[in-house]
């Protein structure tokens, strides 16, 4: 009997002459593009909030941000020139270390590392919002910058250490056609390798799910703030760390909650697939490479499409100009005019 196509996937050393580099090369294009231009936008607006407001940092919510597109950016860069090497030489991930499949190895665990990093930067984002919105003397008292120069690592850290389970033998990563793909086996034959792919299928979907219950708390603590502010007559201010105050209007929150909800449906559409296909492997013991390629493309788009939905819909007016307004005027930063009609 002729082996599995599918199977073969996993063996392969040499790519079909009839695949096209193209959408790798747009894709890794695209990639470079967005992130670059994200992080130079960030870094002009931290500019022009530090003329602003005179020695004060950036706040926690932006360095979150930064993280996240940094991160971003440094998987595209660590990822996808291995699959142009590929299409180059003609030669699968398997192929170029046939012996070991080192090449293979480490294409799957940093495809799955910043996948994992990404949307635990995404949830901490999130979470940063939900205790600002919803507990201001707590987040004032307890969460500053330095938090997230400690946060940030130890995601980072608990991420790659998920993610090395496989090389000491709990899971697997196998190559997937057309032979430029590495991943977890999504439906391995050894219970361990599968126990593992239902694993990290099930810590993307809990932060899915974190992720939106986090959203919703903020909406209805936002709901809230605007109908006291409409029976007070006056604009919430929160308390900040290092003993600063800043008044922050409902219309700068707002804003940082719909780029959260942008970036947070772009994850759900991107990660879901993934989720689905381990599920349903484990379900019914069936593989098939073309849909499990499919879940991983939908993985890989999530880093080109993350920065331009920042570039987007990133909360720029109100942050920037709100205390530029208020001295213009005369007002107090904070007040009515912070608005910036």
């Amino acid at each position: 009997m002729l082996p599995n196509h599918d199977d073969l996937c996993h063996d392969m050393q040499h790519i079909d002459p009839s695949n096209s580099p193209l959408t790798s090369a747009i894709m890794f294009g695209a990639g470079i593009f967005g992130n670059v231009a994200a992080l130079v936008i960030l870094e002009i607006r931290r500019r022009r909030q530090r003329k602003m407001d005179g020695n004060r940092k950036h706040a926690l919510f932006h360095v979150l941000i930064t993280a996240l597109v940094v991160t971003d950016l440094a998987g595209t860069c660590l990822v996808s020139p291995l699959v142009q090497l590929s299409y180059a030489q003609n030669t699968t991930l398997v192929g170029m270390s046939s012996e070991n499949r080192f090449v293979c190895s480490y294409f799957g665990l940093s495809m799955t590392f910043f996948s994992l990093a990404t949307l635990s930067l995404l949830f901490t984002t999130a979470l940063e919002r939900c205790l600002a919105i919803g507990y201001p003397y707590f987040y004032s008292r307890h969460v500053t910058r330095k938090c997230a120069y400690i946060t940030i690592p130890t995601v980072f850290m608990l991420s790659a250490l998920f993610c090395l389970l496989p090389l000491a033998g709990f899971g697997m990563y196998v190559q997937y056609c057309p032979g430029t793909w590495c991943f977890i086996d999504m439906n391995p034959a050894k219970t361990e390798d599968r126990v593992y792919a239902n694993l990290y299928a099930t810590v993307m979907l809990v932060l899915v799910l974190s992720i939106v219950a986090c959203n919703l708390f903020v909406v209805y603590q936002l709901f809230k703030m605007y109908q006291r502010r409409r029976r007070n007559g006056s604009v919430v201010v929160h308390m900040r760390p290092n003993s600063e105050r800043r008044a922050t209007t409902i219309a700068e929150e707002v804003d940082h909650l719909i780029l959260l909800v942008f970036m947070t449906i772009i994850f759900i559409i991107c990660t879901m697939p993934l989720v689905i296909r381990v599920y349903l492997n484990s379900i019914y013991r069936t593989e098939s490479h073309n849909m499990d390629l499919i879940a991983l493309l939908f993985l890989s788009f999530n880093s080109i499409i993350d920065p331009w939905v920042f570039i987007l819909l990133s909360p720029a007016s109100c942050t920037s100009a709100g205390p530029r307004c208020a001295r213009r005027r005369g007002e107090p930063p904070g007040g009515p005019s912070s608005n910036c009609p």
